[in-house]
């Protein structure tokens, strides 16, 4: 994520569903230095908030595993604080649909969620409201999250909001973006849908 510009130091995390499990990021461990006995595993449908691991998991571990419990079409979560999305999240703006790749993303907006405290309860549950029929939204004066089938699709997408949340930004200091209407966002959406291979969650 680092490597990618969407993110920086040891902020953000990601996860991955494995089976009945979800591997994910530890806590405060630097990207460059983490290894792979150092990720934590918890379990979808078991105790809730139990892990196993050298490290305790991520302190955004209801984020990510609220996401997997209540979305089965997730394979995979990124969280991270990219600049321009973040800059939309503090003046707790969505995105709309200024760009036609916003149909990436299931809909003619990302939404922004509205602010909770981060590793909480409340912040994964505005989230998973944001999200609903998404696959993307911005948290109120934090950051971001994605989700998607794949880990290599939503690492993809988050570069893709990231890269929309920049055009975005741009388009406001120039005059505002003309926004495209809900038709022309679903028939970009079908078109997407026919684009590239159908993915489905990794080891599910």
């Amino acid at each position: 994520m680092n490597a990618l510009g969407i993110n920086q130091g040891t902020s953000g995390n990601i996860s991955a569903r494995h089976g009945r499990a979800m591997l994910i990021s530890p806590s405060a461990v630097p990207y460059e230095a983490m290894t792979a006995a150092q990720v934590a595993t918890m379990p979808i449908a078991g105790e809730y908030g139990a892990w196993k691991g050298k490290l305790p998991p991520s302190t955004e571990w209801r984020l990510h595993l609220d996401i997997m419990r209540g979305r089965p079409d997730v394979g995979a979560v990124v969280h991270s604080h990219p600049t321009f999305a973040t800059a939309l999240a503090i003046t707790r703006r969505a995105i709309p649909a200024c760009h036609y790749m916003i149909a990436a993303f299931g809909g003619a907006e990302v939404r922004c969620a509205p602010y909770a405290t981060f590793g909480t309860k409340e912040l994964s549950d505005h989230a998973l409201a944001a999200l609903e029929g998404r696959n993307a939204c911005l948290l109120a004066n934090h950051g971001a999250v994605v989700c998607a089938p794949t880990l290599a699709r939503a690492l993809w997408l988050a570069v893709e909001l990231e890269t929309i949340a920049r055009q975005y930004y741009y388009s406001l200091v120039i005059g505002g973006p003309v926004i495209l209407s809900d038709a022309a966002v679903a028939e970009t959406a079908r078109k997407l849908g026919a684009y590239g291979l159908k993915e489905t969650p990794e080891a599910a």
